[in-house]
């Protein structure tokens, strides 16, 4: 029988759920134990692939081609496990099934309701993530706010589902927020509201996060333990953390992973947790000596959280590499008018993914301005297709170049659908969402990199390479090296003689990991190093620097 442990939250949104939840992951997994994930999102979309980035951030795809929650990319980071579509629930899926199930008569006729029918499906897509992950631990983080009535089906189906598996197999934890007043006093108040809210759903919380700007003291935990009926040591203090990847070291040493242990009753079963591999990797963090200026030239950076993945991925790398990476954040559309100087001393560029025309002009213009300066530069998805109409219109001489995604009746469509895709009413369907295979080409940049001739990588895109303008291109310098098994799809495009320059249809940034950096965003971050090295940029800093920059 699996455990489970639901993560709740209170007070306000955006306290950091997921964060918690994946650190929480990494200490289980330390302890040898197999963890599953879910992430109920209570909005009614399916997934949050038609939302705008300022809406909700990233899309996160998984193996299987689900567009799911970015929590799900700090899991897999986090976890070092790769999940699939079961592990994203949204209202949207879970009325959608019910109503399917109405349609096709499945409830003989009954009258349809959120108790039992809701949360019955609710409660089948927990169990489900626990069947297809053989998880000794499932870990279920709610989206949402305590009190939103969005949220309420899914508190009621864990008050239903605690009762079904045994209390002794449920541990809940609740995240809430100490504010603190203009006296300087953190207040308990909100956190006492909160659990009563939960509890007049019928959830008592196991343990009590408190998210504060500095650790509490001993006379908070006391006073939140009394007025909210928990164990003085179920009160956990996860204080403002100068790095993400230090809170699973944070929380461990607060006392969460033994606490929970305990709580599920297999304090006899699992070892002590392995974290020295976890501790190296936050002492590299925090002892980065070199600085690395890099571009992220995108359409949506008023809301960082549209990057998550990619900064990660980049931050991945420069680790690796012994660098502190400094991102700088360029709007593209604030590149059309053109004005450079935002390009101005960067050590590499990233252009990442994107849908629609806003923006393009100022990415096409950034990828000129790598292109012929020698700056390393990095394409994902739109990223590629921006490389591929900068060289084309270069090649031709002509700005009459585009994607048909932006401009249906350009003359020269060198980004287009491909001739199955123009009769399929359904847009989705047009969609290659996924893993899919890329075979590389001997002795290009990306066979050194990845070290293999094949490789799997996760997609999101609908538009495709024409292979009408491949000959025009190679012999203008662009290597197409890596390409679908059948060679009809390009994969990945490169410009030869140039330091880095070099672009994918895929996502690389989905399968980075803190302590295994993708190899493309390696090469990137190498190329992007001695570029630095020789403009003279790559000046060591001190360690009394690195502490006030570290926080």
């Amino acid at each position: 029988m699996p455990k489970f442990v639901f993560v709740t939250g209170g007070v306000t949104s955006s306290l950091g759920k997921g964060i918690t939840a994946a650190s929480l992951g990494r200490i289980l997994a330390a302890r040898g134990l197999a963890v599953g994930s879910l992430k109920m999102d209570p909005y009614l979309n399916v997934d949050p692939g038609t939302m705008s980035p300022y809406q909700h951030g990233e899309v996160f795809v998984t193996e299987d081609g689900a567009e799911t929650d970015l929590d799900l990319g700090h899991y897999e980071r986090f976890i070092d496990r790769n999940v699939t579509r079961a592990s994203n629930v949204t209202t949207g899926q879970i009325y959608n099934a019910v109503i399917t199930k109405e349609r096709r008569g499945d409830y003989l006729g009954g009258t349809v309701q959120v108790i039992p029918h809701i949360t019955n499906e609710i409660k089948e897509r927990i169990h489900r993530v626990a069947r297809e992950t053989r998880a000794d631990v499932v870990l279920v983080e709610v989206g949402g706010t305590v009190g939103d009535i969005e949220s309420l089906p899914y508190l009621e189906a864990i008050r239903q589902f605690r009762n079904d598996v045994g209390r002794q197999n449920v541990v809940i934890i609740h995240l809430t927020l100490l504010p603190r007043v203009a006296t300087g006093e953190l207040k308990t108040k909100p956190t006492q509201h909160s659990v009563k809210e939960l509890r007049s759903i019928g959830l008592q919380p196991d343990i009590v996060v408190a998210r504060a700007d500095q650790p509490i003291d001993d006379d908070l935990r006391e006073k939140i333990a009394l007025f909210c009926d928990v164990k003085l040591d179920n009160v956990v203090s996860e204080p403002d953390c100068w790095s993400i990847y230090a809170v699973p070291l944070q929380l461990e040493e607060s006392g969460l992973g033994r606490t929970v242990i305990e709580e599920l009753g297999l304090t006899d079963r699992v070892p002590e947790p392995d974290l020295d591999e976890w501790r190296s990797l936050v002492e590299r963090i925090r002892t980065v000596r070199i600085p690395l200026e890099i571009g992220l030239v995108g359409k949506y950076i008023e809301l960082q959280d549209a990057y998550l993945s990619v900064a990660e991925s980049i931050r991945h790398a420069a680790w690796a590499a012994g660098c502190r990476p400094q991102l700088r954040w360029i709007d593209s559309e604030k590149l059309e008018g053109g004005d450079l100087s935002l390009l101005a001393g960067l050590d590499g560029v990233v252009i990442p993914g994107a849908f629609g025309y806003r923006g393009i002009e100022g990415k096409v213009r950034a990828v000129r301005h790598t292109r012929t300066n020698g700056i390393p530069t990095l394409g994902l998805c739109m990223g590629l297709q921006c490389m591929v109409i900068e060289l084309a219109r270069k090649a031709l001489g002509t700005d009459e170049v585009s994607s048909s995604e932006f401009d249906s009746f350009t003359r020269h469509p060198v980004i287009d659908l491909l001739p199955e895709q123009r009769d399929l009413a359904d847009k989705g369907g047009t969609m290659r969402l996924g893993s899919y295979p890329c075979v590389l080409q001997p002795g290009s940049r990306a066979h050194k990199a990845y070290g293999q001739p094949i490789v799997l990588e996760r997609h999101r895109h609908r538009y495709e390479f024409n292979n009408a303008y491949r000959e025009l291109l190679q012999s203008h310098g662009m290597r197409f090296s890596g390409l679908s098994p059948d060679g009809r799809l390009v994969e990945i495009v490169e410009l030869e003689g140039h330091p880095f320059f070099l672009g994918t249809q895929y996502h690389p940034e989905f399968k980075s990991r803190p302590n295994r950096p993708h190899p493309l965003f390696v090469g990137f971050v190498e190329a992007a190093l001695a570029n630095a090295r020789a403009s003279g940029r790559a000046v060591e800093t001190s360690a009394a620097q690195r502490t006030v920059e570290a926080g």
